[in-house]
């Protein structure tokens, strides 16, 4: 199913095959120099790129050494390089149409993120470079590889992500079903096949997948290890980790898992499911229950704002809150003095309220001295990108704040899920629309 030329519009096709001969003739002509050195294998032609030999040969120790790394089975090398080889073509389509885009990825951004990443690992960046290194790692290479990352992850924010909305209407309706099924409150952990269908295929080929999928079923039924099979057989995108979806709500799950996952046991099988992309089959690894009261600390505040511009510049805004802090600590009243001076008018005309805050309602340099000022005290002016502040600190309470946070966690899993299945329907559209001939 996977070793097969995708054919497209004559006129493309003829143009892509044009590029192509030119391609490969300019390549023969090389070679046949005396001088000239071996010319790496062309093995994917993928629209006007190519992939060869010598990167999949890299991209397979790659993968070999990460999923050695998370003790993954590694399968054998011919089922390993298939799955490989669609990574790489999806790969690079993905980065050829952010080079349409015009996407980017400045040095420095790149630097910061390989450091984050040293620093995550707890090793500092000579540090880090060497561990790759010893393990055979090139760190430029590595470096590209990251920076290829960065520059898909901007292009899928762009054509997938930043699209995505979920309206209230979803969130309500979400929340109804959650508790009529009683799943709020729990998390399940699923791996996953795929047998996957090509978009608008004939009938013989949907039996063909629904036959492969059949037959691997029957394996797991007697006993084949679902990891290994994931691994070797699937064509989900975590098909080298063992097909494993990692920890997820039954609102972060697709429709199609989430309707009978509720009805299965620890390490039930179950398929085949039929969806647009394939047949899946899934495996309920683990469950657990995240019931618990989310509880945030809230602060009752208020303040006095002086805005900066040319006539009024830090020096004199700062001065001015410090001498109205000197006028309220010696008797003069808060709420009074910030209807007369406040700048932030709306909350100048109740006595400066800023009613209870929560934890992210502020900018983080006010709520940090927020959090620093003592209840019934005034803190020190503090800068903002308003302008300059003093706050009192009127009182704090914990705050159940369950219901809320049902409701963000919901949107947040309907977001989720939408994403998946959208990036998934736009890479099946990228895969489909491109020119790609494999040549092994």
């Amino acid at each position: 199913m996977f070793f097969r030329t995708i054919f497209r519009k004559t006129n493309r096709l003829i143009n892509q095959r044009v590029k192509t001969s030119i391609v490969l003739i300019a390549l023969s002509l090389f070679s046949s120099l005396s001088f000239a050195e071996p010319i790496d294998k062309i093995i994917i032609i993928v629209n006007d790129d190519v992939i060869t030999n010598n990167e999949l040969s890299k991209e397979i120790r790659f993968i070999k050494n990460q999923l050695r790394q998370q003790q993954t089975p590694v399968p054998p090398d011919n089922v390993l390089e298939k799955q490989i080889l669609e990574r790489m073509i999806q790969k690079q389509l993905q980065l050829q149409l952010a080079e349409k885009a015009r996407i980017r990825i400045a040095e420095e951004t790149l630097d910061r993120t390989i450091l984050k990443i040293a620093s995550d690992n707890k090793l500092s960046l000579t540090e880090f470079r060497n561990v790759l290194e010893n393990e055979g790692l090139d760190f430029e290479e590595y470096r590209t590889t990251i920076r290829d990352e960065i520059t898909i992850n901007q292009l899928r924010q762009r054509e997938v992500y930043n699209k995505v909305n979920v309206t209230d209407q979803e969130t309500e309706d979400f929340l109804a079903n959650e508790a009529i099924q009683g799943g709020l409150n729990e998390e399940y952990r699923l791996a996953h096949i795929l047998v996957e269908v090509p978009e608008a295929a004939s009938s013989e080929q949907v039996q063909l997948a629904k036959k492969e999928a059949q037959e691997i079923l029957e394996d797991l039924n007697k006993g084949a290890d679902f990891t290994q099979v994931a691994a070797s057989m699937s064509d989900g995108q975590n098909a080298l980790e063992g097909g494993d979806l990692g920890w997820r709500t039954l609102g972060q799950l697709p429709t199609l898992f989430s309707n009978v996952i509720t009805t299965m046991n620890v390490d039930d099988i179950h398929g085949l499911i039929r969806s647009p992309s394939g047949f899946h089959i899934i495996k309920l690894i683990d469950k657990r229950s995240n019931e618990q009261k989310k509880f945030i600390k809230q602060t009752r505040a208020r303040h006095i704002l002086v805005r900066t511009n040319e006539l009024t510049p830090d020096r004199e805004a700062k001065e001015k809150l410090n001498q109205l802090k000197k006028r309220i600590e010696l008797g003069d009243s808060f709420d009074g003095l910030a209807k007369s001076h406040s700048d932030d008018t709306g909350s100048a005309a109740k006595g400066g309220a800023l009613g209870w805050v929560s934890p992210g309602d502020m900018v983080p340099q006010f709520e940090k001295m927020l959090d620093a000022t003592p209840e019934n005290e005034i803190s020190p002016p503090v800068k903002t990108q308003f302008g300059w502040h003093i706050i009192q600190v009127l009182e704090r309470r914990d705050f159940d704040n369950t219901e809320k946070s049902k409701t963000m966690s919901a949107k947040n899993q309907i977001r989720q899920r939408k994403i998946e299945e959208e990036t998934q329907n736009w890479l099946r559209r990228l895969r489909d629309e491109a020119y790609v001939e494999i040549r092994i």
